[in-house]
């Protein structure tokens, strides 16, 4: 999951994303399950639940003007050989089991996802050098 993780950092940096939190990990099946947990006994579940705690994945928290919408149009299709060219998973993803990214779908579901794998304090707001050209273009 990591191997193509500066190609999708810069992709939300270049977009003009703020990188708000930053984390590498082996997700725990505790933290899977409260991540997952509305598809708790769906029958994708158990394999969702062994991919993402199969090795090391990055989280990452990004702050911008409709930050979830943005990211999930950059994101694409979640069958990534249905997302359209340009998209990160159309353009690096092959197996829509195996996900490269995942986005929260609201703002209130994004809250709770960041709670599952941030404290506060590894959280940062901090103005960006270059905001002022990246508010608007």
């Amino acid at each position: 999951m990591v191997e193509r993780s500066g190609e999708i950092i810069r992709r939300y940096e270049a977009k003009g994303l703020k990188l708000a939190g930053l984390k590498l990990q082996i997700i725990s099946q505790e933290l899977a399950a409260k991540h997952y947990e509305e598809h708790a006994g769906k029958p994708f579940y158990p394999s969702l639940m062994a991919f993402i705690t199969s090795g090391p994945s990055i989280q990452m928290v990004w702050e911008g003007e409709n930050a979830v919408e943005v990211v999930r149009k950059m994101n694409g299709a979640t069958n990534c050989q249905k997302a359209d060219v340009g998209t990160i998973r159309g353009d690096l993803g092959l197996n829509t089991q195996n996900n490269l990214v995942h986005a929260s779908d609201s703002p209130e579901t994004a809250a709770r996802e960041i709670a599952v794998y941030f404290a506060e304090n590894e959280l940062w707001n901090y103005e960006m050098p270059d905001g002022q050209w990246l508010v608007n273009r």
